[in-house]
C-alpha cells in the first residue's frame, strides 16, 4: 500500500524532512515503511497499518509547520522526531538546527542549510562576495556548503561551470608508487571532492557534467596560466598551498566568477617547514572589499558528535594543557 502527502513549498519540505532527510529516515525505522520525496510529494509505502501510522505522523508534523507559518512566527526550527529520536540525547549545536535560511538549498529531497550562526554567516559571505576564505577544523561544513552553493548557482544558470581543485600534497603517505598515469596518481588527493559532489548529485548526472566539462575536478597545478570566467571555483585544503600557489590561484579569477577557499590551519602538511599560503592570505586579504573571511570553530562541527570532542581534546593537548 502507498499514500501520498502533498507539500506546498520548499520551505515546508525543508522543515518537514529535517536536515539531510533525517526525519524521513527515522520515520522509516520507526514505522517500518519506505519513504521517498520528489517534487513536493512525499510517498509512503508499506503495509496498510504501518503506512497509516506514518501518514498520521507526517500529517501532524505538517499541520504544526503550517500553523506556525500562518501565525507569522516563521519556518519551524525543529520538527518533532519519532519516538526513537526523542529518546536519544543530541548535542544542541545552535539555535539554527533545522532552520530555513535565505541561502538554504534543496537537492533531491534534501534540505541543506546552516546549522550554526557561523555557517549562516558563511552562506551570507558566499552570496555577497566574489572571493570567500573559510577557515576551520574538520567537519564544520566548509567544503560541503561551498559545494551546495556551487551546484545551486549552476542549476540557476548563474555560472556555466564548477571547478573543484586541491593541492596535491602528501599527508605523510607516499602515493607515487600507485599504478596508472598522472591523473590516476592524483585522484586519491581529489577523492573528497568527488565524495561531496556525488552526495548532492546523482552519479550519472555528475559523471555527465564531468565528461562535458561543466564540472572539472583537477589538482591545483592544472590552474596555472588559466583565466577562470563564468565559474564557481572551490579550492579545498587551502592550508597546503604555498605562498606562490595561493597567489597564482587567487589571480585566476575571471569575469562573473566566484571563488571559495577552504582550509584548516591546524592541519598543514607542507614539507620542509614551508609557510602556508592560507595562513598568509588571512593577513594579506584582510580589508579588501569583495573578499569575505569566515572562521568556523568546534561548535560548528556537524559530523559525528565525537568529532567535536576529538577536536577539543587535540586543541587541549597541543596547547600544552594535558
Amino acid at each position: 500500500m502507498e499514500k501520498i502527502l502533498k507539500l506546498n513549498s520548499n520551505e515546508e519540505a525543508i522543515a518537514l524532512y529535517g536536515t539531510l532527510d533525517e526525519t524521513l529516515r527515522h520515520a522509516e525505522k520507526e514505522y517500518r515503511v519506505r519513504v521517498s520525496a520528489r517534487n513536493h510529494r512525499l510517498k509512503i509505502v508499506g503495509t496498510k497499518k504501518d503506512v497509516d501510522a506514518a501518514h498520521r505522523f507526517f500529517t501532524k508534523q505538517l499541520a504544526e509547520i503550517r500553523k506556525k507559518a500562518d501565525a507569522g512566527t516563521g519556518p519551524v526550527r525543529s520538527v518533532s522526531r519519532p519516538r526513537e529520536q526523542q529518546q536519544r540525547s543530541e548535542p544542541a549545536v545552535s539555535g539554527y538546527q533545522g532552520m530555513h535560511h535565505p541561502g538554504s538549498f534543496f537537492h533531491r529531497g534534501k534540505s541543506i542549510h546552516p546549522k550554526s550562526k557561523n555557517q549562516a554567516h558563511y552562506l551570507d559571505a558566499m552570496a555577497s562576495n566574489d572571493i570567500v576564505v573559510a577557515i576551520g577544523p574538520a567537519g564544520t561544513g566548509k567544503t560541503y556548503l561551498a559545494m551546495a552553493a556551487a551546484i545551486d548557482q549552476l542549476k540557476k544558470k548563474h555560472v556555466a561551470r564548477i571547478i573543484l581543485t586541491r593541492p596535491a600534497v602528501e599527508a605523510g603517505e607516499n602515493l607515487g608508487f600507485l599504478p596508472g598515469d598522472l591523473q590516476d596518481k592524483v585522484n586519491p588527493y581529489l577523492r573528497p571532492l568527488y565524495d561531496a559532489l556525488y552526495d548532492m548529485m546523482d552519479y550519472e548526472d555528475a559523471t555527465r557534467c564531468i565528461e562535458r566539462g561543466i564540472i572539472e575536478v583537477a589538482p591545483l597545478a592544472y590552474m596555472r596560466g588559466r583565466t577562470l570566467s563564468d565559474a564557481f571555483i572551490i579550492l579545498d585544503e587551502g592550508q597546503n598551498c604555498t605562498h606562490a600557489q595561493m597567489k597564482m590561484f587567487l589571480t585566476r579569477l575571471g569575469q562573473f566568477s566566484k571563488t571559495v577557499v577552504t582550509g584548516d590551519v591546524t592541519q598543514i602538511d607542507l614539507p620542509g617547514g614551508k609557510k602556508s599560503g592560507l595562513v598568509e592570505a588571512q593577513k594579506i586579504l584582510t580589508g579588501i572589499k569583495g573578499v569575505g573571511m569566515v572562521y568556523l570553530t568546534d561548535v560548528d562541527v556537524v559530523r559525528h558528535p565525537l568529532v567535536q570532542k576529538i577536536i577539543l581534546a587535540y586543541e587541549k593537548y597541543e596547547s600544552g594543557k594535558v
